[in-house]
């Protein structure tokens, strides 16, 4: 290829080479014609011009071979900014990053609405037998006129299971310390009545009533104490006889009765 395009170029340099002496001998032969005419008017030959078309300043030039390439230029300055685009579609979630350290505890909120109850939970072991911790006992009088000074022998049982109330003697001994309750109702006729309750031959509490005559009417008194094991508890008339007015018949009773509300808790302890 590279032969191919000389010879074409040698070519068109000797085609060029010719035209341009053509040109040259024609503009000598139009010089030479004017010198022979004849002289002109004054003896003097008239001077031939020659005439140049000014349109073609270089119509005697050639074109020459196209030169090589040149080197290519230095880069152009960054031109400004774009407009930003229109804004992308939503990308993919990304993965769960590592989980990070644990806060510090935040302040305690306000109290919030009470919730509805529960449901029942479940049933419960059966527990102790109440039999083990049980003490009780209610008892009435027979005779009207007790004797004063001494225990009052409530000798009508209506209920000694236990048999800590002793009716040979009117006292109530304690087999269980604990809590005890004690009360007794007394029907007040003839005389009045002032009873007291004895606890291990210590009085407790007073019980007074003035009787009226002709008319029947009560003395009652209730307390709680607490008793040790072998400590005793009794009613009896406080003072002279004529405080004696303490009575009983078929329709009228005169009562005394006891029971324990709840055992010590080292008595518990140790039945287990």
């Amino acid at each position: 290829m590279k032969l191919v395009r000389t010879v074409l170029l040698c070519l068109v340099l000797v085609v060029k080479l010719s035209y341009s002496q053509e040109e040259g001998e024609e503009v000598e032969v139009e010089a030479e014609a004017p010198e022979e005419h004849a002289e002109g008017p004054g003896g003097e030959a008239d001077t031939p011009s020659v005439v140049v078309d000014e349109r073609k300043p270089c119509a005697g030039w050639m074109g020459g071979v196209p030169g090589t390439p040149g080197h290519n230029g230095a880069s152009g300055r960054d031109g400004r900014d774009g407009r930003d685009g229109t804004k992308g579609e939503t990308g993919e979630p990304g993965a769960p990053g590592e989980k990070g350290d644990t806060g510090e505890p935040g302040l305690t909120g306000p109290e919030g609405p009470r919730g509805f109850p529960g449901t029942p939970g479940l049933k419960g072991d059966q527990g102790e037998s109440a039999l083990l911790y049980r003490s009780a006992f209610s008892v009435g009088l027979i005779d009207r006129t007790p004797m004063p000074n001494v225990p009052i022998k409530f000798n009508k049982i209506f209920y000694n299971g236990q048999r800590h109330y002793d009716d040979s003697t009117g006292k109530f001994r304690c087999s269980i310390p604990g809590v005890y309750y004690f009360t007794y109702h007394l029907t007040v006729y003839l005389k009045d009545v002032k009873v007291s309750l004895y606890k291990s031959d210590k009085t407790i509490m007073f019980t007074f009533d003035q009787f009226q005559e002709n008319n029947i009417d009560q003395a009652s008194g209730s307390i709680v104490l607490h008793l040790e094991t072998g400590e005793e508890v009794w009613l009896q008339v406080y003072g002279e006889e004529a405080y004696a007015g303490i009575y009983a018949d078929n329709i009228n009773d005169s009562t005394f009765s006891g029971f324990l509300l709840y055992p010590d808790m080292k008595t518990v302890n140790g039945a287990r």
